[in-house]
């Protein structure tokens, strides 16, 4: 039988850096420290050869690292070569083997830390020694309790290494959430685990930030999806308490709520079956189209979005055909057409069938088995989202076209689903505006605007030499008035920044202060000032903040936007007082 790897967990301290390789029932179990790497090799209790070979990140002190063996895993603490400097990851190369997993119950913060470290490498390998000691499993009642005496700081349900062996599975298949393990259910009674303070950063109105205070709900088990895999997190309730945000943490999940929850007390959970199914559809969706476009024409994809209105797969291609946009369409929905099956199986880590699976590997904190989700005869990937069961529940697949992507990658945009009966409602709304405003069929729609957009483009070839003339003429009634003097203003309702630089052009003086705006008397408008540079150039940021606005300028102009235009008066009286004082001065 092949060798595999054994499942590891690592965690980074300020002295050391700890490692754990799960394995049950360990026999001709071989460590290797050196300097640079470990190697790891053992057979669990079914025989299987295990092997592991880490090149380490950084240095660490042979010498001074050691291991100790108990029934359900190998720990290996390897002293730093350069302590206090932080492990951003346990490899030297930025790779994450679906074997290797960070232990993200015992990473926390190092300040202050050093006693606690020292304490629990002394405490660990006195455990360790004691658990080595063959004795009978605890009472189920005593669990609790003896658990943690384990490692402080750790969460006892953290590392199956110290469990008996029925009490860790059961605790490992427990970390696929409800919602993974039945996407269909919609509510079920759990029980609150704790609760505590937190706030929620929210997108407010304007695009600015809104930050709710509340707090952060963690349950038994939970039918509420974390965000995760692409896939947005789930909305419902507890106990008709609104969640408004579902994170995941390790291997557990956040409910955020604005109320809250008494640990210990039972809860119903509800979820938003309309969001959920809506999402279940999507990202199966999402597989079927991934898969058959990498079978059809070795499209990959490289990453995905599931969007609020579409969805958008990223192609590692440069560009994507209107050929192959099709043909992957009409498969998609005769694979949908065939009724095909959805199942979702749990492997473990060191199942050799996981090499196998289509994935883009597993993030650092994943806990338990992997989760793999197969539509038959069709596609195996790992995913941790919530899926339909039959490709049936897709209803029909749309894809809306192809838009270059970042990097030589082209963006597939798609709806599944009711998705797909809400766009056609939106295009047949939009259609049948069209036909009244247009006065015309469907099939002539296109036509028609390019007869508007031609029309619009000659009226507005037409305004624009007209307003030209109109500045050159009001130039010339500028520059033969009896009010020409060192300061000159002009407003108009109509008009914009060419306008006023026609007429600036056609006075062309340097000795006068020209004032110009145009827009609304009393709210925002557009406004220039031109004349001698070096005046230009101080008068200009003031009058800019008397009519509270913003500008800049060059070579004897400063032009820009306005907001209170109701302050012309002040500017313009600014501008009289700077020549009056300048006359006096000559």
């Amino acid at each position: 039988m092949e060798r595999q790897h054994a499942r590891t967990l690592w965690y980074d301290r300020p002295k050391y850096v700890f490692m754990e390789f799960c394995v049950e029932d360990s026999t001709d179990v071989s460590v290797l420290i050196e300097d640079h790497r470990i190697v790891f090799s053992c057979r669990n209790g079914d025989g299987v050869e295990l092997y592991n070979e880490i090149e380490f990140y950084a240095k660490v002190n042979s010498k001074d690292s050691q291991d100790k063996r108990s029934g359900r895993s190998i720990t290996c603490f390897v002293r730093k070569w350069k302590e206090k400097v932080a492990w951003p990851r346990l490899t030297k190369e930025d790779i994450k083997p679906v074997w290797l997993s960070v232990d993200f119950d015992n990473w926390r913060d190092w300040e202050g830390d050093e006693e606690v470290e020292l304490t629990q490498v002394e405490h660990y390998a006195e455990l360790l020694n004691k658990v080595s000691t063959k004795r009978p499993p605890p009472a189920m009642d005593d669990l609790d309790k003896r658990l943690r005496k384990f490692v402080p700081g750790r969460s006892p349900y953290s590392c199956p290494a110290f469990l008996p062996s029925r009490v860790s599975r059961a605790l490992e298949t427990a970390m696929a959430f409800l919602c993974q393990r039945d996407s269909y259910a919609r509510e079920f009674t759990t029980t609150v685990v704790s609760c505590s303070p937190a706030e929620l950063q929210t997108d407010a109105s304007g695009g600015k930030k809104e930050v709710l205070s509340g707090f952060q709900v963690v349950l038994e088990d939970t039918l509420l999806f974390p965000e995760g895999g692409g896939q947005p997190d789930d909305r419902g309730t507890i106990n008709d308490i609104s969640v408004l945000r579902v994170t995941r943490r390790g291997a557990q999940a956040d409910h955020f709520t604005q109320t809250p929850l008494s640990p210990g007390s039972q809860v119903q959970v509800r979820v938003d079956w309309e969001r959920r199914f809506d999402h279940m559809q999507q990202h199966s969706g999402q597989h079927l189209i991934t898969a058959v476009a990498d079978h059809l024409f070795g499209l990959k994809t490289t990453s995905w979005e599931l969007g609020r209105l579409r969805s958008v797969i990223e192609l590692d291609s440069p560009s994507v055909t209107s050929e192959q946009v099709a043909a992957i369409e009409q498969s998609v929905n005769q694979k949908i057409r065939d009724r095909l099956p959805v199942s979702v199986r749990e492997l473990s880590l060191d199942d050799p069938e996981v090499e196998q699976v289509r994935g883009r590997g597993l993030p650092d904190d994943h806990a338990g088995p992997i989760r793999v989700v197969t539509i038959e005869g069709v596609d195996s990937n790992m995913c941790c989202g919530t899926h339909v069961s039959n490709l049936s529940d897709l209803q029909v697949i749309k894809i809306l076209g192809t838009e270059k992507g970042k990097k030589n990658k082209s963006n597939l945009i798609f709806v599944a689903g009711n998705r797909v009966l809400k766009w056609m409602e939106r295009s047949h709304g939009s259609e049948k505006a069209l036909t009244t405003l247009l006065k015309c069929g469907a099939e002539d729609h296109v036509e028609a605007v390019k007869k508007l957009q031609s029309a619009t483009k000659l009226l507005q070839k037409n305004n624009l030499n007209l307003l030209r003339d109109l500045a050159v003429h009001t130039a010339h009634s500028l520059r033969s008035s009896p009010d020409w003097g060192s300061v000159v203003t002009l407003h108009r309702k109509e008009g914009d920044s060419e306008f006023m630089n026609i007429i600036a052009n056609e006075i062309g003086s340097e000795e006068t202060l020209l004032f110009l705006t145009v827009g609304d008397e009393k709210g925002a408008g557009l406004f220039l000032l031109a004349g001698p540079a070096e005046a230009v150039e101080t008068l200009g940021p003031r009058v800019a903040e008397v009519l509270e606005g913003k500008g800049a300028g060059k070579k004897g102009r400063f032009q820009g936007k306005a907001t209170k235009m109701s302050r012309r008066a002040e500017a313009q009286a600014l501008l009289q007082d700077y020549a009056s004082t300048q006359s006096a001065e000559e």
